[in-house]
């Protein structure tokens, strides 16, 4: 069967780009360099047909020998391939692969994911749910709404933090990036807008545009926290039919909302019919340990997802939507098409591991505080031109670089042996060029290892020594 090929118009690829001149090379290199960026790390996806050279030379505001050369070196590289009736399309070379994924090469240390391995507790409460299990076999082994204990546990969490919850009111998915993949389904049409941060999670991003939404950026900083002029000038202005927010524990800024925003930004939604999508992943995670009230104590109409990726372990692929029992419903019936429920066994070893969790995630957060210093140490000595937030808490920092040149120092610092997330990554126009994403919940000799990798490459930055290598060093020179 024939794959479709998708195309990328000069104006999409011109919004993926952002501020590309910025490169210390020739405009061909930067060219080809921040396009070589946005294939790895799949914001180009792989077969898409790039735009002709001409059409991207006159929007660029440059000469087609300009996009000319930048395509043909991707050609050199394998990152292009000219096919017969559908030009230049997207590729890797043989061995390479982009940055959201696995990467089966133990010279490559993958700081672009910011997760935590398993805590011991998992091994008994695994034990402890195959035990419970054959009390469940008569049953199918999954579900759409999820196992009737598990939602009435879940449901007392909510109920605890001062937002009264039924288990009615909550439906088990397969993680938080399922949940909101599903709701961005179920609630948006295609040409909606959806308010989003900006920056934001990627992944989200991506699930709101595929079910068709336009996204509309309100900015967030990790210095000043959210705006609050251009939420009152976005909701009228641009009429959303949801807004995604993760208000505890932002990513990538580990910013926390105030309350009173909270009650703000629900009441705007409210007045203009705007759903709100509360992303929950992060919120056990602040280092003050407290227990906020969820957003939703400020409308019914707030859908709140959770999960236990970030706090328990990823491979834990369970999250929850909490919302309105009409909403839940419709959720359910909108879900079959993409998955008939979720498993039986893994909700067992989530029950078994809820009666611990505030201890567990205590542990938690005094590992990451101890990685977050860790951190701190070592880029304010050895990287010191480069500007680190006070953080609430979470799992990164969000790195101010001092200059513009994220996505051509993640090119170097891959070759160096580090995978970083540049700052567009998490840009909803391609914006965040003086900023990348670390992680700090890493063990220490891994924390170690990337700072030490990640000043080689801002040395080669700094003194131009990437500009003598040849022209596929920035793959090939991987230490």
């Amino acid at each position: 069967m024939a794959t479709m090929t998708t195309t990328l118009s000069a104006r999409a690829l011109s919004a993926l780009l952002g501020e590309w001149r910025s490169h210390s090379g020739t405009l061909a290199q930067a060219l080809s360099d921040r396009v070589r960026l946005l294939i790895l790390d799949g914001r180009i996806a792989l077969g898409a047909r790039l735009p002709a050279e001409r059409q991207l030379a006159d929007h660029e505001g440059v000469s087609r020998t300009t996009v000319a050369a930048a395509y043909a070196r991707l050609r050199d590289l394998g990152y292009l391939v000219s096919r017969r009736g559908s030009g230049s399309v997207a590729a890797l070379p043989a061995g390479d692969a982009p940055a959201f994924d696995i990467v089966d090469r133990p010279d490559l240390l993958d700081f672009s994911k910011a997760t935590l391995p398993a805590l011991p507790a998992v091994v008994e409460a695994a034990a402890a749910a195959v035990e419970r299990l054959p009390h469940h076999l008569g049953l199918a082994g999954f579900d759409l709404f999820g196992l009737d204990e598990l939602r009435a546990a879940l449901a007392d969490r909510y109920s605890a933090r001062g937002l009264p919850t039924t288990p009615e009111q909550i439906l088990v998915t397969l993680g938080a990036q399922h949940a909101i993949a599903l709701i961005a389904t179920a609630l948006i049409g295609r040409g909606d807008r959806a308010l989003v941060e900006n920056p934001s999670y990627p992944h989200a991003l991506e699930a709101l545009t595929a079910a068709g939404a336009r996204l509309v950026g309100v900015p967030v900083s990790a210095d000043a926290g959210w705006d609050d002029d251009a939420f009152a000038q976005l909701f009228p202005r641009s009429a959303p039919s949801v807004a995604y927010l993760m208000p505890d524990v932002h990513n990538p800024t580990c910013r926390i909302m105030p309350d009173e925003q909270r009650a703000r930004v629900a009441a705007l939604a409210e007045r203009h019919g705007t759903r709100i999508i509360v992303d929950e992943t992060m919120a056990d995670l602040a280092f003050d340990g407290i227990s906020r009230p969820p957003m939703a104590v400020h409308s019914s109409r707030i859908i709140t997802v959770g999960s236990v990726g970030k706090s328990v372990w990823g491979g834990i692929r369970l999250g929850w939507i909490r919302a309105d029992r009409d909403t839940i419903s419709e959720l359910a019936r909108a879900r079959p098409p993409g998955d008939l429920g979720s498993p039986t066994l893994e909700q067992l070893l989530l029950l078994e591991l809820l009666p611990r969790y505030d201890e567990l995630v205590g542990e938690r957060r005094e590992l990451l505080r101890r990685g977050e210093a860790l951190l701190r140490e070592l880029v304010t000595r050895q990287l010191p031109d480069w500007h680190l937030p006070q953080i609430d808490g979470g799992l990164v920092l969000w790195t101010n670089l001092g200059r513009p040149v994220a996505s051509e120092f993640a090119l170097l610092a891959r070759s160096e042996g580090v995978q970083i997330g540049a700052g567009p990554r998490f840009s909803v126009d391609g914006a965040f060029e003086r900023y990348i994403r670390l992680p700090f919940c890493y063990p220490e000799p891994l924390i170690r290892r990337a700072v030490d990798g990640l000043e080689r490459a801002w040395l080669r930055l700094d003194g131009g020594a990437h500009r003598a290598l040849p022209s596929d060093a920035l793959v090939d020179a991987v230490v």
